[in-house]
């Protein structure tokens, strides 16, 4: 296993704490760091513990990813997706209390990896929020389960992104109301990308979640 880097809140719990609720893990995109998406977090509810994790794979000029990609279809190995996933929960394992429920949030390439999470133990999560992402296209192996769970999930994306190809948006389009209680939402001139209302969305998802 990998052993993964992260940034963390100075709320963020010891393993061996009990936590009721849910802890916000962001999982950035292709050639990115762990610090992009800690950049959010002034703009979230202040009393939720939040941690962001560095990719496995090093790219280079301080970047990462889960796992290549070869543009501009963004095909993938499954081999490879599988290795990323048990290395971020090996990362869960080690760093998570075992009571507490995980929400990650995920941009692009971390989207899918938040779908990982739940396409391998949904009962260990609150839901998702995936922000321009797309889903691996390969059995999960509780896939299963989670269309009976129907936990809840954000997709909230740009009508302007050329970065997601839009057969990968049809696959989302058709996976994602089959596995989940899904919120769509789809934001006119916004590119690949996280603007003020795509933070709105997120706000008001995890507002309904701790309500």
């Amino acid at each position: 296993m990998t052993s993964l880097l992260s940034v963390t809140s100075s709320s963020w719990p010891s393993i061996d704490d009990a936590v009721e609720g849910p802890l916000l893990l962001m999982l950035h995109g292709y050639g990115s760091n762990e610090h992009d998406l800690a950049g959010l977090a002034p703009m979230l509810p202040r009393t939720m513990p939040w941690a962001s994790v560095r990719a496995p794979l090093e790219m280079g000029f301080d970047g990462a990813a889960w796992f290549p990609l070869q543009a501009p279809t963004l095909a993938y190995r499954p081999d490879a997706v599988a290795k990323a996933t048990e290395d971020l929960w090996a990362w869960i394992d080690k760093n998570v209390p075992a009571s507490a429920p995980i929400l990650p949030l995920g941009f692009s390439q971390g989207g899918l990896m938040a779908l990982q999470l739940l396409r391998t133990r949904p009962e260990r999560l609150a839901g998702a929020i995936v922000l321009s992402g797309f889903v691996a296209d390969v059995p999960g192996p509780a896939d299963e389960r989670l269309a009976a769970l129907r936990p809840p999930v954000l997709w909230a994306r740009g009508d302007a992104d050329m970065v997601i190809p839009p057969a990968e948006v049809a696959r989302m389009e058709r996976w994602l109301p089959t596995h989940a209680a899904a919120t769509i939402r789809l934001h006119d001139r916004l590119g690949h990308g996280i603007d003020e209302r795509v933070m709105g969305d997120v706000i008001a998802f995890i507002d309904s979640l701790e309500g």
